[in-house]
């Protein structure tokens, strides 16, 4: 799509690629309105607060300095301006099911050594060269296919995918990949567990993703002082500062076609904003099957019935009263039977019998987030996307989190300690962001759901208009939105190379 500087852009829905898109397009002096159907943008990038306590509702992990370093590098923006980022020490603690002793990582790789070689010998000597190679691939995947547009399957299968493809390890599973460096058990559980962060099973998600190892391990993990919500929030400061309108509780109802153009959107109160390029962040199938008529629709039910989708979540949120020694920022509890918990929440959904889960409590790095002296933290379920509970399910699936919860983190008197609660799961997600099943993330990051056979961010039928987001390439998580951002941003402007921008004005 070939276009000198658009005159108005409309973005659907203000996650992260939303406010990013709009970010850059204003900076280049396009008019540019953001539509947010909720009362705050962020998309699920959410927070609420309740009896002193702040909960930051989706993502909790903050990676890759580096492609946030790149966005703000093309606004001319320094980043520690908006952001008051903390490396976080440890990076994360790991409870294994029933056993006593947690393991600290560090992303501090002669520390890391030593726990891996005391999990399986040899292994600390072996986890080097092994980041070595996700480094490496790491580097690969950012400068050679990250930032790339796809238009059809031989944008993908070139050359230098044939070469450079085959260090990244396309065509194998995470789970394979892993058993080929380290036997240990619990190490493969440590070097696979993002793979659900990425929507997806390490035993359908390409060994491409060991990337993650890298970005782990070596690059580190990171919290912005205030909550992850402030990344939107800045973002959206940003976008304002070079003339976005954003408007809020501003639902849209229908994107309007003529002869296969976007010429705007009709939003659910009747008023009409007219666009000469209309982008969607809101979840493709829900921009597809309900803000489309039938003929302009990018896919069938059929089509969205056969993906791969990632899984909802079972949120607990909780106000502690008082502090909780066994926890450290981000907490990971791992079951013991890892391959049941995938087969739960992807091949046969069901409520997990003995899951694996996460708990964030953000109040141990932050304390604004939580009355002085208080815990605020929340815990996480992977849960099949589309499976909703009875509220009887429902109770009975929090006392099993939470005894668990208990029982391995060493807080007996929990329950009694509770000042607040609120469940989040699948029906929330469907309501507060219209997504598909309920899904947390979207399409998970399978071999057949991975670059060009992701959803475009061009829509092959209509004039004018794409997509940015989670759903759309490179895919889930706040740096790949900024990313996605770039990308949607690169078609406007007929950018066509691979590399990340220098500049908006190459």
């Amino acid at each position: 799509m070939k276009q000198q500087k658009p005159e108005h852009v409309v973005i659907i829905g203000s996650g992260i690629g939303g406010l990013a898109t709009a970010c850059l397009l204003a900076k280049k002096g396009c008019k540019v309105t953001v539509l947010e159907k909720n009362d705050k943008i962020g998309g699920r990038a959410n927070i609420f607060e309740a009896e002193g306590f702040t909960f930051d509702m989706g993502p909790s992990w903050f990676l890759m300095p580096d492609v946030y370093q790149q966005f703000f590098k093309l606004m001319e923006e320094p980043l520690e301006k908006y952001l008051d980022l903390i490396r976080l020490d440890p990076s994360y603690r790991i409870f294994f099911r029933g056993d006593e002793n947690p393991i600290d990582m560090h992303s501090d790789v002669a520390r890391d050594k030593a726990t891996f070689e005391m999990l399986e010998e040899g292994a600390g000597e072996a986890l080097q060269p092994y980041l070595d190679r996700t480094e490496s691939q790491y580097n690969i995947a950012m400068n050679k296919f990250v930032y790339k547009n796809y238009d059809s399957i031989f944008d993908f299968f070139t050359w230098e995918v044939a070469t450079k493809g085959l260090r990244l390890s396309v065509f194998s599973n995470m789970n394979t990949y892993v058993k080929k460096f380290f036997k240990s058990d619990r190490i493969g559980k440590i070097l696979q567990y993002m793979m659900v962060f990425l929507g997806s099973s390490p035993y359908n998600t390409t060994a491409l993703y060991s990337i993650m190892n890298h970005i782990d391990f070596n690059m580190g993990v990171f919290y912005p002082q205030g909550g992850i919500y402030e990344v939107p929030k800045q973002l959206g400061i940003i976008a304002e500062k070079y003339g976005t309108d954003i408007k809020t509780d501003a639902p849209v109802a229908e994107i309007i076609i003529k002869d296969k153009q976007a010429t705007g959107v009709r939003l659910e109160s009747g008023e009409v904003i007219e666009a000469d390029v209309v982008i969607s962040n809101a979840d493709t199938h829900h921009t597809d099957t309900q803000l489309l008529a039938p003929e302009h629709r990018m896919f069938s039910e059929k089509y969205w019935k056969s993906r791969t989708i990632s899984p909802s979540a079972f949120i607990i949120y909780l106000g502690i009263k008082g502090e909780v020694p066994s926890l450290t920022h981000h907490n990971l509890i791992f079951s013991q039977d890892w391959k049941q918990g995938f087969y739960e929440i992807f091949d046969n959904p069901t409520t997990p019998g003995d899951p694996s889960f996460y708990i964030c409590a953000p109040s141990v790095t932050d304390p604004s987030v939580a009355p002085e002296g208080d815990t605020a933290l929340f815990l996480l379920v992977p849960f099949a996307a589309g499976l909703e509970l009875s509220d009887e399910q429902r109770s009975k699936f929090r006392e099993q989190i939470l005894d668990t919860f208990a029982s391995e983190c060493d807080i007996p008197d929990l329950k009694e300690r509770i000042v607040y609660e609120r469940i989040y799961d699948v029906p929330d997600f469907k309501s507060d962001y219209n997504s598909y099943m309920g899904s947390a993330f979207g399409l998970s990051h399978t071999m057949m759901q991975t670059a060009i056979f992701r959803p475009n961010n061009v829509h092959p039928k209509i004039k004018n208009m794409m997509y940015v987001g989670a759903n759309n390439n490179p895919g889930i998580g706040m740096p790949m939105c900024l990313v996605s951002a770039e990308l949607v941003y690169k078609r406007i402007f007929d950018v066509s190379h691979d590399r990340p921008l220098d500049s908006l004005e190459e």
